[in-house]
């Protein structure tokens, strides 16, 4: 393959000021079409060079595709995924996959049975950092996890409850800030778990190949549309348990969190993304401390959108971020959402994988 001939759906803050910068950037990439709404849909497809601009997503569809990039509203995911798999193309989308377990399992079972390359833009899953220590873990150095702790913090109050063009100081786009349909409606998947706990739990899953057996969860809108903070239980299959925590409400200025800590039968694995450290201490005495450079912790996501051309175009094999890990963030978010409507009664995740909750 001589170029990747990419096709786009979804042409928005987050696809203008990451995605198409990247893939435009690239010799090796063909941006064939875009498929959007809006009156600068003409302008998105001058800017990057794309061959086509439609509103019609079929349209874009029937051109000459190797992939899509699916960067659409919440609640859309899930629908473009399936015509673009359908088609054997290739598919980077944009989390969450989808909204309900069910849907994104069933989105695993068609990207196995078509062959074709997945991958969810989680950028903490490609940091060098956290490629290490998943590597530790791999090699067994704490041995079975037996304790977990998930916490995510962002400074993301406009985003989810006020004026989502607030966030444009962080991820500047020539085409305006978010849209607060998507990022305020329940119904669209709006929130912090959807729009961020989806990070942490999707880290969380890639780092230990855990996958939650249950959940019992609450989530608080402090006056908002959608939840600020989330806060869950969990076990996972196996037999270990986890706290989950999650605030929408940091101040713009402060860096993102992730803290995930995780307690084994023979040590402890520290990842903290906020003060850049992660370290391994045994019960044996041994102690491993990473060296990470000043600012690495930060959120970004360069790595994902470049791996997913590598992919299809041969030159690499990994895919830290691909559908079965995007299927157990989104059971799990699933799962606390239902529990919170229930007054944290505990869910069933697997009742909610197989479509009978």
């Amino acid at each position: 393959m001589s170029r990747v001939r990419l096709g786009a759906v979804g042409a928005g803050w987050w696809a203008t000021s990451n995605h198409f910068p990247i893939f435009a950037g690239r010799d090796d990439v063909e941006l064939v079409g875009v498929c959007g709404k809006g009156p600068e849909l003409g302008t998105v497809r001058d800017q990057f060079g794309f061959g086509m601009a439609t509103e019609d997503y079929d349209e874009l569809l029937g051109q000459d595709l190797d992939a899509v990039v699916i960067t659409t509203p919440h609640d859309l995911h899930y629908a473009n995924a399936v015509a673009a798999i359908d088609r054997g193309l290739h598919v980077l989308v944009e989390k969450p996959t989808t909204l309900d377990a069910h849907a994104a399992w069933d989105l695993v079972d068609r990207v196995e049975r078509a062959g074709v390359h997945f991958v969810v833009p989680y950028g903490w899953n490609y940091k060098p950092f956290t490629v290490a220590a998943r590597g530790i873990l791999a090699d067994g150095r704490i041995g079975d996890v037996q304790h977990v702790l998930c916490h995510m913090a962002s400074p993301t109050r406009g985003l989810f409850a006020g004026d989502p063009s607030d966030i444009l100081q962080l991820w500047d786009s020539e085409t305006g800030g978010p849209d607060a349909s998507t990022w305020q409606s329940p119904a669209r998947g709006g929130g912090y778990a959807h729009g961020q706990i989806t990070h942490s739990s999707a880290l969380l899953f890639w780092l230990t190949g855990l996958r939650a057996a249950t959940v019992a969860g609450r989530i608080s809108r402090a006056g908002a549309a959608v939840d600020l903070f989330d806060a869950g239980v969990i076990t996972f299959e196996g037999g270990a348990i986890a706290a989950l925590s999650g605030a929408a409400t940091l101040p713009d200025d402060e860096p993102y969190q992730v803290d995930i800590r995780l307690f084994g039968s023979e040590g402890v694995l520290m990842l903290d993304t906020e003060r850049e450290r992660m370290w391994v201490h045994r019960y044996d005495g041994a102690r491993e401390e990473l060296e990470i450079p000043a600012g690495s912790g930060a959120y970004e996501c360069i790595v994902p959108p470049n791996r997913f051309i590598d992919l299809v175009a041969g030159t690499s094999t990994e895919n830290n971020s691909d559908a079965r890990v995007a299927a157990r963030s989104v059971e799990l978010i699933d799962g606390l959402l239902r529990s919170s409507a229930a007054n944290g009664a505990t869910i069933d995740i697997r009742s909610l994988s197989e479509g009978t909750p």
